[in-house]
């Protein structure tokens, strides 16, 4: 069974069908391996910079605050204890690296899991090729309405679209992307994909049926 996305101008009509790359778009979605894939991404993103001071890193606390017996209070030997108040942190956050791998026919697979349940979902579109002679984006945000895609909006344009690129950017809810950029994380992330047909056309000809590395 083949899987088509609907192709529309710019004034938002229906002018036909492209067929979508079925290893790439009608495959059975596989919701571990997406976990897993997403997991490593949102992992690799974070900063891993949180760091607390230990007894032995924190300012002062040389000298006894007060002799070992005779005061009714607990002995203290430092005043930068965890237990007291300006003192160092026992187990707190040490700057660290989260980033694990997942093997690369996992991550295939998770791409192409997320390509395929957007298109059962029907939130795939394929807009016509179309230039412009300078960026204008109240000219690309009439083509959004016009369109009638649930936002927020990944909108995938070839390299070599730079004016259009320009022109959908501004547009708070869309985000632009050329085809080397895609992956299964941004492809969630959105209501909307798409895809100039020019680029769909590069999108399914660069990434082949086994989807990135």
């Amino acid at each position: 069974m083949s899987v088509k996305a609907e192709i529309k101008n710019t004034e938002g009509k229906k002018v036909g069908e492209v067929e979508l790359a079925e290893a790439l778009f009608g495959i059975e979605p596989n919701p571990y391996a997406v976990h897993q894939v997403v997991r490593m991404l949102r992992a690799a993103a974070r900063s891993g910079t949180a760091s607390s001071r230990t007894r032995s890193q924190v300012r002062g606390g040389g000298k006894k605050p007060w002799r070992q017996k005779g005061t009714g209070r607990a002995r203290a030997g430092s005043s930068r204890s965890p237990l007291w108040k300006g003192g160092g942190v026992v187990f707190g956050p040490k700057p660290r690296d989260y980033d694990f791998k997942v093997p690369r026919k996992v991550r295939r697979l998770a791409f192409r899991s997320a390509l395929s349940a957007a298109a059962r979902e029907e939130r795939i579109t394929v807009l016509e090729d179309f230039t412009l002679d300078v960026p204008s984006t109240r000219t690309c945000a009439e083509i959004l309405d016009r369109l009638e895609v649930a936002a927020p909006v990944m909108l995938v344009v070839a390299p070599d679209d730079e004016i259009v690129e320009k022109s959908f950017r501004n547009i708070a809810t869309v985000e632009t992307f050329v085809p080397a950029e895609l992956n299964t994380y941004d492809i969630l992330r959105f209501s909307s994909l798409l895809f100039l047909k020019g680029a769909l056309d590069e999108f399914q000809g660069e990434v082949g049926d086994e989807g990135p590395a």
